[in-house]
């Protein structure tokens, strides 16, 4: 029994004897490692962050342009690119009403009448090379109307045009109607009949100086049966002296007219809706017109004047030649402080209220007075003679706003219209009203 105890002892001595071995080697090994992986912690603490792994340099992002189309306000959107092309369009409605009260028994006491006067719509714009174009055509009458449609090309203060346009006739005559003083431009301007045609002109401006010059044939809407054709020279001095806007000029225009051509001069009472002509001189066979304008204005802070007088010359076969003569004087004024009556380019211009209704402020408020005289008799022609006393109330409450109200006592002398006692000599009331928007 004691031998056997002895063998067990042993046996155990040797088990723990290899088990304190392979601890040892355990712990030996644990340490290898631990010191791997602290040596490789240290390296990597060590190692810059950019070479741990290869990383692909940066693609440059190529700035970002803007866009080089813009859009502007003016009245209507007005887009534009740097290049040089441009769109705008464009339009306007006149809205009219009229009373016109003349002698019963002429047969012409109109009454109240209306009308859309005016209903425009069209485009405008640049080309690159200094071109621009418009287009624009009147929708108010029975059938669709032209009113420009031509190219021009400007360099520097010069400007060529060429298509349907205003011919050089009368500062009055060439002011758009969206900035005039009375509903109706003056007398003689439609009485000579004034108008736009197809030609080719040229204008030359600077601060002090215009000078235009086009050579026309007609209408676009009657080219086909009409083969007249002229000239129009119109120059102006225009030098501002301190806060004092001046204007003095002068026109001379040319028409040669077909063979058995014939020509009538004629006008409205101020207002357009109602038909009734008091003075005409019915039609008259004529060679050519030769007419002679001068005119002048001057704007100083609210106050304006500004007139002017206009000849025109018929040249006929086998009769006499008249002279017919028209003109106006008027003096106008603003109610409003701020306000002054626009000029641009030899020509009356946009009126921009200095306090309008869309700032808080009442719009600008004009008062004008006009003295008009048309004479349509000479030698063998009666078309009879206009003394026109007139006065006008216009309210602009923006920009592109306007409502007017004026009233004329006319007197006729020769009026084509007699009364049931055969007197050609009378007067009659004119009242007129406008509502106005363009853009």
């Amino acid at each position: 029994m004691a031998q056997e105890a002895t063998v067990d002892v042993n046996a155990i001595q040797a088990e723990l004897s290899a088990m304190r071995a392979s601890m040892e080697a355990m712990n030996r090994r644990i340490e290898e490692l631990e010191a791997e992986l602290a040596h490789t912690r240290n390296a990597d603490a060590q190692q810059p962050v950019a070479s741990a792994a290869p990383v692909a340099a940066p693609v440059p992002v190529a700035a970002q342009e803007e866009p080089q189309t813009q859009i502007a306000w003016k009245g209507a959107p007005v887009i534009s690119h740097p290049d040089g092309w441009s769109f705008k369009p464009r339009g306007r409605f006149n809205y009219d009403a009229a009373y016109i009260s003349a002698p019963e028994s002429t047969g012409h006491d109109d009454g109240y009448s209306s009308e859309a006067r005016r209903i425009r719509l069209g485009i405008e714009g640049t080309v690159p090379g200094g071109f621009g174009y418009k287009a624009e055509f009147d929708f108010a009458q029975e059938v669709t109307v032209t009113t420009d449609a031509y190219i021009d090309y400007t360099d520097g203060n010069l400007t060529i045009i060429a298509g349907q346009h205003n011919t050089f006739q009368s500062m009055e005559e060439l002011s758009s109607s969206l900035h005039t003083s009375f509903i109706e431009r003056a007398a003689f301007t439609d009485a000579f009949v004034f108008e736009r045609r197809v030609g080719i002109s040229a204008q030359y401006i600077t601060d002090d100086w215009l000078v235009q010059a086009g050579f026309f044939t007609d209408n676009i809407e009657v080219l086909r049966d009409n083969k007249n054709a002229g000239g129009d020279i119109r120059f102006a001095y225009m030098p501002k002296v301190g806060d004092t806007q001046l204007h003095i000029g002068g026109s001379v225009h040319y028409n040669d007219i077909e063979d058995d051509g014939l020509v009538r001069y004629r006008q409205r009472p101020l207002e357009h809706p109602n038909n009734s002509r008091f003075i005409d001189t019915g039609f008259f066979s004529a060679d050519s017109e030769t007419g002679l304008g001068v005119e002048t204005s001057a704007i100083m802070g609210p106050f304006h004047v500004a007139g002017e007088a206009f000849w025109q010359h018929v040249e006929r076969t086998g009769f006499a030649d008249p002279t017919f003569f028209g003109g106006y004087a008027e003096v106008g004024y603003f109610l409003t402080p701020g306000d002054r009556r626009g000029y641009k380019k030899g020509l009356f211009d946009r009126i921009r209220p200095a306090n309008p209704v869309n700032e808080g402020g009442m719009g600008a408020l004009q008062v004008n007075l006009r003295y008009d005289y048309l004479d349509l008799d000479d030698v063998d022609i009666a078309g009879g003679q206009q003394n026109l006393y007139g006065i006008s109330l216009i309210w602009t409450p923006t920009d592109y706003t306007r409502f007017l109200l004026n009233y004329a006592y006319i007197e006729y002398d020769g009026a084509v219209y007699p009364t049931a006692s055969g007197d050609t000599s009378y007067g009659v009331n004119s009242f007129g009203a406008r509502a106005q928007l363009d853009f």
